[in-house]
């Protein structure tokens, strides 16, 4: 059955129990027990592996300070400094409340930051909400207790929004939110340019790219060192936010790097994958944390190799957005049905774009196209997040070179009617060039793991439980699905399907380790890459057997009570 439990009999209860016993010796964990079993979990031999090079590690990848503030468990609790009812807003749907949130919302970033308060209630809203300056946060008084109606889309604010590869797709299936956090630069030349129906580049600098300033050249240096050298660090400073830049070279080296490197990526094909190539240069944001002579420290450790040929560079980037945040509220949209593929009109949820050190907490999102939006942005972290209704295409998407981000304590529920015919339903997804993002603690009621090619790499997914009944997307001229270094670590599949879940035979250099027995069902994948992928698959059909239960925490643990006293010199990070 592809949708709902199975009925279980007590044989086939005791025959799955010894399938599971016997691929967990088969993985690598002799003796391991299912969670179920109340016992002593093994260690993971990845794991243990992991812990002896946690910055360097050819599969895993360290996210140990993914997510806002380096993965701060807190966020910062800003004081109030105005109230939505002051403004003019009505807690009782009876007028549209919008102006007045947005009035609210913009006095408190002209005067520096704050908290916007908004009272429980039901409030209309007939225009998008809008937070474009930094330290700002729109706080309800929890999502059970504070709405936000929604009676207008996307198209019917801002206009159509076409695709820059032509045809009537509409980029608002993929881009923009009701509640928008966008530095108001680049949320004036957005809007702009879709007025103009001319299509606005989404990512970190925008169209014109030869307008950033360098601020400095960098030496070589290794995926996973926490500091460069450069020949003249005067322009850098501690606490600054800059961009590392890697441009591709003609032999596309740097997309193979992506890739893992090796045999299979050097014979693939990269340059009719338009798309895909479209996304570099690679723009990582990342925060100086010391400037020594001319060594540069950051806050995370390089995502990737930086190498002559590849022009690497520390740069300005677009002001983004930083220190702000949505929390405690409901976003509902007037119930519509959901539009054909790829026709959606924009009843689109939350978006943080060129966002920085952002977040969203205890955030619900109904009758929505798209939930939570995530599109060039970095280091943010998305709490107790929440999509239901009457169904979604991206629940969450995370796109244009999106860095860092954690997504942890999601669901994404059944939806309330059935799907109408010619949608399409992905799930989690990610794409773009996008790295280093983590989803972990999910219940995913519907949906998939929507790796959407463009070849994101270095994410994780840990801890999840899915029915498993989406499908994912992406184009061919956006090229792999996966580069190097993906994991899926301790996942339940509720209704045995494969779909990207198991992705040892798929994606190259990953890890996929305690997770349910899955088939195939009838999207069945082929790899992008010939030959040998060096992948692993450890625990198979033994999910939550392992320790650790979450790869995400344990490398936050990892970080803070082990790294220091048991890496090597060249895997130290620095003291905090």
């Amino acid at each position: 059955m592809e949708n709902g439990q199975r009925a279980i009999s007590r044989r086939s209860l005791l025959g799955s129990a010894t399938a599971v016993a016997a691929a967990c010796v088969a993985g690598g964990i002799t003796g391991a027990k299912t969670a179920a079993a109340g016992e002593r979990k093994a260690t993971s031999p990845l794991w243990a592996e992991f812990r002896r090079a946690p910055f360097s590690h050819p599969q895993i990848p360290y996210v140990g300070r993914a997510g806002q503030r380096r993965g701060a468990k807190s966020f910062p609790r800003r004081p109030v400094v105005a109230n939505v009812l002051a403004y003019g807003a009505k807690p009782d749907g009876s007028a549209d409340a919008a102006p007045a949130i947005n009035r609210a919302v913009a006095a408190v970033g002209e005067r520096g930051g704050g908290t916007v308060l908004v009272p429980a209630g039901t409030y209309r809203v007939d225009d998008v909400i809008r937070i474009g300056h930094s330290n700002v946060v729109l706080r309800g008084a929890g999502s059970a207790r504070t709405t936000l109606y929604a009676t207008k889309n996307l198209t019917e604010l801002i206009g159509p929004y076409g695709s820059r590869y032509g045809g009537d797709k509409s980029s608002w299936s993929w881009a923009g939110g009701l509640i928008w956090l966008c530095p108001q630069a680049r949320w004036n030349s957005l809007t702009d340019a879709i007025k103009a129906k001319a299509w606005p580049f989404e990512g970190w600098t925008g169209n014109k790219r030869d307008e950033w300033r360098t601020l400095a050249t960098v030496r070589p240096a290794s995926r996973g060192d926490w500091s460069v050298t450069v020949p003249d660090a005067s322009r850098l400073r501690p606490g600054q936010l800059v961009m590392l830049r890697l441009a591709d070279d003609a032999g596309h080296t740097l997309l193979e790097h992506m890739a893992g490197g090796g045999a299979g990526p050097e014979a693939y094909v990269w340059d009719d994958k338009t798309k895909l190539t479209s996304y570099v240069p690679y723009e990582w944001p990342v925060r100086i944390t010391a400037v020594k002579r001319n060594t540069v420290t950051f806050e995370r450790p390089l995502p990737l190799d930086v190498r002559p040929e590849w022009d690497p560079r520390i740069t300005t980037l677009v002001t983004p957005l930083t220190g702000s945040g949505v929390e405690g509220l409901t976003l509902e949209a007037v119930e519509t049905p959901q539009s054909q593929h790829l026709l959606d009109k924009g009843y689109n949820g939350v978006t943080f774009q060129c966002a920085y050190d952002c977040w969203a907490d205890d955030i619900t999102v109904r009758h929505v196209d798209n939930g939570f939006g995530l599109v060039a942005a970095s280091a943010c972290t998305l709490r107790r997040t929440r999509v239901e209704g009457r169904g979604s295409h991206h629940p969450y998407f995370c796109r244009e070179g999106s860095h860092d981000n954690l997504i942890e304590d999601f669901t994404i529920a059944q939806r309330t009617v059935e799907a109408p015919a010619n949608t399409q339903l992905h799930g989690i997804n990610v794409e773009g060039l996008s790295s280093y993002n983590v989803w972990s603690r999910g219940r995913m009621e519907m949906g998939t793991f929507d790796t959407h090619r463009g070849m994101p790499f270095a994410g994780v997914r840990t801890e999840i439980t899915v029915n498993n009944n989406g499908r994912h997307g992406g184009d061919a001229s956006a090229g792999p699905l996966y580069g190097a270094r993906f994991t899926h670590w301790n996942v339940t599949v509720t209704n045995e399907r494969a779909g990207l879940i198991k992705i040892d035979e798929i994606a190259p250099y990953s890890a996929t380790v305690a997770i349910s027995t899955v088939r195939e069902f009838d999207q069945i994948d082929v790899p992008d890459f010939k030959g040998s992928l060096n992948s692993r698959l450890e625990a198979y059909g033994a999910p939550g057997a392992v320790h650790p239960r979450n790869l995400y925490e344990a490398q936050r643990a990892l970080r803070i009570t082990r790294v220091r006293q048991e890496a090597a010199p060249t895997e130290r990070q620095p003291a905090e």
